[in-house]
C-alpha cells in the first residue's frame, strides 16, 4: 500500500468543499456524502473544521445545509489543506513546527534539506491552485439530483446482480460437491 503525505481529512476537506464548489446554494451533507462517497459522520467532522475556520456556513432546517462562503476562486488548495491537517503540510513530522516536534537529529540528517524543500514545493503548488481550478478539471462533473438517483439506482442493482451471481455459484458448488 502506498503512503500518503496527506491524512484522509485532508483530502476529504478538498473533495467536500470542491463539491460545494460546484453546487450553488445550499447543500445538504447527505448529498455531498453520497456524491463523494464518503461517509456521512467522517463528512460532518470535516465539515465542522471548514465552519470553525470560517470557509463555510451553515444553515438548519429544510432547504438548509452547508455552503461556502466566498467565491471557489478565492479559496486555495493550500489554505484548506493546512486547515484539514491542522498542520504546515511538512511532508514529513520532523519538520512540522507548528507541533514543536522537532526531530533532535535534524542538524546531521542527509534527507532533511530533500524534505525541507518537498515541503515548499507542495505548499507553493497547493497555494497556486483554487477550488475554481478543481472544478474545472477533467473528472469533476456535477450531477443532478436525478442523475445522482440513477446513479444510486444502477450501483444497487449492480450490487444485487453481484450477490445473486455469487449465490449461484455457491449453489452450483454445493450441487457440484453433492454428486
Amino acid at each position: 500500500m502506498a503512503a500518503s503525505m496527506f491524512s484522509t481529512k485532508g483530502r476529504y476537506a478538498l473533495r467536500a468543499m470542491a463539491d460545494l464548489a460546484m453546487h450553488s446554494g445550499w447543500v445538504s451533507l447527505g448529498d455531498v456524502s453520497k456524491r463523494q462517497g464518503i461517509s456521512r459522520k467522517y463528512l460532518e467532522q470535516v465539515i465542522a473544521v471548514m465552519h470553525k475556520v470560517g470557509f463555510v456556513e451553515s444553515q438548519r432546517g429544510k432547504g438548509g445545509g452547508y455552503r461556502l462562503t466566498r467565491k471557489p476562486e478565492d479559496y486555495t488548495l493550500g489554505e484548506i489543506m493546512r486547515a484539514a491537517e491542522g498542520s504546515s503540510l511538512a511532508p514529513v513530522a520532523c519538520l512540522d513546527c507548528l507541533t514543536g516536534d522537532i526531530c533532535p537529529r535534524i542538524q546531521s540528517c542527509p534527507t532533511v534539506m530533500i524534505y525541507r524543500d518537498l515541503g515548499k514545493v507542495t505548499s507553493q503548488y497547493l497555494d497556486s491552485k483554487t477550488l475554481r481550478d478543481v472544478t474545472l478539471s477533467s473528472g469533476f462533473t456535477k450531477l443532478t439530483k436525478e442523475q445522482l438517483e440513477e446513479k444510486e439506482e444502477k450501483e444497487e442493482r449492480e450490487e444485487q446482480e453481484e450477490k445473486a451471481a455469487k449465490q449461484r455459484a455457491k449453489s452450483k458448488k454445493k450441487h457440484t460437491a453433492s454428486k
